[in-house]
């Protein structure tokens, strides 16, 4: 299985809307769309996804959790994202498994490139996650269009009607 190790902050910097949200002091909310952004790609690409995000922006201790099966770390205080991003790219690197880093921070794309993990800027990332979501916009349109007509011809306002009941409105 390949993994994608995702520096967080450095991804929400370099993205223009999570850059804007952040800039607005809506880390909490550039973080949580990046998180679904990466929970999409996981699904879709297959990769298992773990997203890093540096301690020194949120206070405490080493935090790790799994939001929408993204593998979400908080570094320790004084740990930064690449040094934790390195430690991983490490430990999870097999002959089977290919490890993908995603950021744009130049020293590190380096760093990692000489330990054998293969580099995604955040510009890569970005555009494959906008292909991603197209793709799916697609899907989505095709199922719907596929859907087969009721077989009882009904007038538009009995349909509207019977949707109404179906989604709980009995007015």
């Amino acid at each position: 299985m390949d993994i994608l190790l995702v520096d967080g902050y450095n991804i929400i910097g370099a993205w223009p809307d999570l850059q804007k949200l952040k800039d607005e002091n809506n880390l909490e909310d550039a973080r949580k769309i990046l998180i679904n952004k990466m929970a999409e790609y996981q699904a879709y690409t297959g990769m298992k996804v773990i997203v890093v995000f540096d301690a020194h922006l949120v206070k405490g201790i080493e935090k790790k959790y799994l939001d929408n099966r993204v593998e979400i770390i908080f570094t320790r205080e004084n740990e930064t994202a690449d040094e934790r991003i390195e430690k991983l790219a490490k430990t999870l690197k097999n002959i089977k498994t290919k490890i993908y880093v995603a950021t744009s921070d130049y020293i590190e794309q380096w760093t990692i490139f000489s330990q054998g993990a293969l580099r995604k800027s955040a510009r890569e990332l970005y555009n494959e996650v906008v292909s991603i979501e197209e793709s799916i916009r697609k899907k989505i349109q095709q199922i719907q269009g596929e859907r087969p007509a009721s077989k009882i011809r009904l007038s538009y306002e009995v349909a509207e009607r019977f949707e109404k009941w179906r989604r709980g409105d009995l007015s």
